[in-house]
Formats: C-alpha cells, structure tokens, sequence
C-alpha cells in the first residue's frame, strides 16, 4: 500500500512540474511556450538604431511609432542562398499579398540584416531591388551600431552562428510587432498565410 501512495505521489509531483514547464499543459517545448508567453504579454523589444536601403538612419522604435502599421519582421544577411532565400520568396509573398488585398495602410514588412560588417546600405539596395521591395510596404535594413546586435536578436530569439566560411547558420520565423515596438506574435518559417491573418485581424482591432 506504502509503495502504491509513493507512486501515485511521484506521479502528482512529476504532473506539476511538467504543469509548470508546459504553461499548464498548454505546450510542451521551451520555444512553444516562450511564443506562448509572447501572445499572452507581449514583450517590448530593445530600441536600435538602423540604417537602411534608402540611407535612412533611425530607431526601430522612433520607425514603428512614426508609421504606425503592424509590422511583420525576419532577420536575413543578403549573402544567404539558404533560408533567407526562403524567407524572402515568402516575404515577396506577404507583399503581394497585403497590396492585394489593400492592407497597406494597416500592415508592413521589414527585414533586418544581422549581417553589417557586409550589408551596408548598397547591398541592402542591391537586395531590395532583387526583392523585388516596394518601399512604402517592405523596408530592409541592418543595425547601425554592430554593439546593438546581439541583445536585439537575443530578445527576438534569433540565433545565429559563424558558419566558419563566411556565412551563417540561424533560425529563421516571422515577428509581428506592434508600432510601440511590443513582439505580439512569432510564426514559424512556412506560415505567411496565418501570420498574415493574425497581422490583419490585430490591425483591425487596432484601427477601431
């Protein structure tokens, strides 16, 4: 009877604790439950300074607020031929997409390079114009002080690491941020469709 109630004890502890790690069941893996924590309260994100195609220099956040638009965000270096070619064909997609169904006054793209020793203004010109970016609806830039880097990605959970020939291996998903630079939402690499909808429904909320 002992080893009958030590069990179903261990059972009830082990419950909890696996209650506790999953957000009460809701999810399983660490990144689930950070996207999870992410919807439920919002997370303000580190205010750095850009620099971009068009060489304008500004704040993330002085950007955000300055437009207004909810913004959908990836992290690329130009260079890649991996999954930011992925990224970007969907972010091509996410453009037609908001021009085609009239959202460009409530939604936005932008692509920051977390690659600034090489994509200078220039290369993030070159890039834009093989995106295919309409400026006033995708904007790509990169950190104008390379010091800003890491606690930006680290609050966005990017991680990126030397590739050891020049290039970079990294996660790759779509960011939605609010214009007062709250991250509200986070969508795997693949899903335009729902993170488009998400984007759209919020700024509808938004504009009412």
């Amino acid at each position: 009877m002992r080893t009958v109630i030590a069990c179903v004890l261990i059972l009830l502890l082990g419950l909890a604790a696996f209650s506790q790690v999953s957000a009460g069941f809701r999810v399983v893996t660490s990144e689930a439950a950070r996207r999870l924590a992410v919807r439920e309260h919002p997370p303000l994100m580190p205010d750095v300074g850009l620099v971009d195609a068009r060489f304008t220099r500004d704040s993330l956040r002085a950007d955000l607020v300055a437009d207004g638009r909810i913004a959908l965000v990836d992290f690329i270096y130009t260079r890649c031929e991996s999954v930011c070619r992925v990224l970007g064909n969907e972010f091509q997609q996410l453009q037609q997409a908001i021009l085609e169904q009239g959202l460009q006054e409530r939604l936005r793209l932008i692509s920051i390079s977390f690659d600034p020793t090489h994509d200078n203004p220039d290369a993030l010109a070159r890039y834009a114009s093989q995106m295919q970016a309409a400026p006033a609806v995708w904007r790509i830039a990169t950190v104008a002080d390379v010091r800003e880097l890491r606690p930006l990605l680290e609050a966005f959970g990017v991680v990126v690491v030397p590739d050891g020939t020049g290039g970079f291996v990294h996660n790759a998903a779509i960011h939605t941020l609010r214009a007062d630079g709250r991250l509200t939402r986070i969508d795997d690499l693949g899903a335009v469709g729902s993170a488009l909808r998400a984007a759209a429904a919020r700024s509808g909320e938004r504009a009412q």
